[in-house]
């Protein structure tokens, strides 16, 4: 995982910290809960190839593959 995708996470969590208290404050809740969501799963997008890698290492380290 490179330091560079750790930046971009961070930058997308204070961007939807921001517009989240922003909607919360105009009085529209639910979109805040959809920003929120949405932050969400732009970072697990993100993340999935690295989930995947984790997973066929283990795989790999215990020989699970056949």
């Amino acid at each position: 995982m490179s330091v560079a995708l750790l930046f971009k996470m961070a930058a997308v969590g204070i961007l939807v910290m921001i517009l989240g208290q922003v909607l919360k404050n105009s009085g529209r809740e639910e979109y805040s809960f959809f920003v929120g969501l949405a932050g969400l799963i732009l970072v697990l997008t993100w993340l999935v190839p690295y989930i995947g890698d984790l997973f066929e290492t283990v795989e790999r380290l215990f020989d699970l593959g056949g």
